[in-house]
């Protein structure tokens, strides 16, 4: 299992975990942050949706969080927003699915690389490199595996409470890398 995201989000003033939109820079260039408290699986859902109307062919978009956390319910509002056909389910024993667009946009490529130890090596089978260019691609535990498809990506951290609690809250931080991203706030807003 994936190690929880120890590092807190910032806020424009340094503030760690204020839910405020901030920057800050990462290895590869600029990344724009902004963090959100999402209530319920609905909320999660809808986050999605408002998301996909930012989301473009080519976007690379890395989930990070805890088993349960809300990766794949994400993903759903993403295929809702974008149109796409299918339901979005968890890819997890089939690693990948393509859901073509239903309305003349891009395709949503959904990718588990939960059971994939490697890097992109072991990831050069699903072809994503082909993919991105006309696709959204949405990779759940991509961290360590797929940077290297594209310079810009949105990395999304989904923070839980851990442990026997039935708390639906999420933390979401929203981590645009890239020129890609720099207005991320504005366009969420």
């Amino acid at each position: 299992m994936e190690a929880p995201h120890s590092s807190p989000a910032v806020d424009s003033t340094g503030t760690p975990g204020t839910g405020t939109p901030g920057t800050g820079t990462s290895g590869t260039g600029t990344a724009v942050t902004v963090t959100l408290t999402v209530e319920s699986p609905e909320q999660m859902q809808d986050l999605g949706r408002r998301l996909a109307r930012v989301l473009a062919p080519g976007d690379l978009v890395m989930l990070t969080g805890e088993l349960g956390a809300g990766k794949t319910t994400l993903t759903r509002g993403l295929g809702e927003g974008l149109g796409v056909r299918g339901a979005v389910t968890s890819p997890t024993f089939v690693i990948a699915r393509v859901h073509p667009s239903l309305v003349q946009g891009p395709a949503l490529v959904h990718v588990d690389a939960y059971r994939l130890g490697g890097g992109l090596d072991e990831m050069e089978d699903l072809d994503l490199d082909v993919s991105l260019p006309e696709s959204v691609v949405v990779v759940e535990w991509g961290d360590g595996k797929v940077e290297e498809l594209s310079e810009d990506r949105l990395r999304v951290l989904i923070d839980r409470a851990t442990g026997d609690t039935d708390d639906e809250r999420r933390e979401v931080t929203l981590m645009g890398i890239g020129p890609r991203w720099a207005g991320l706030r504005d366009e969420l807003a």
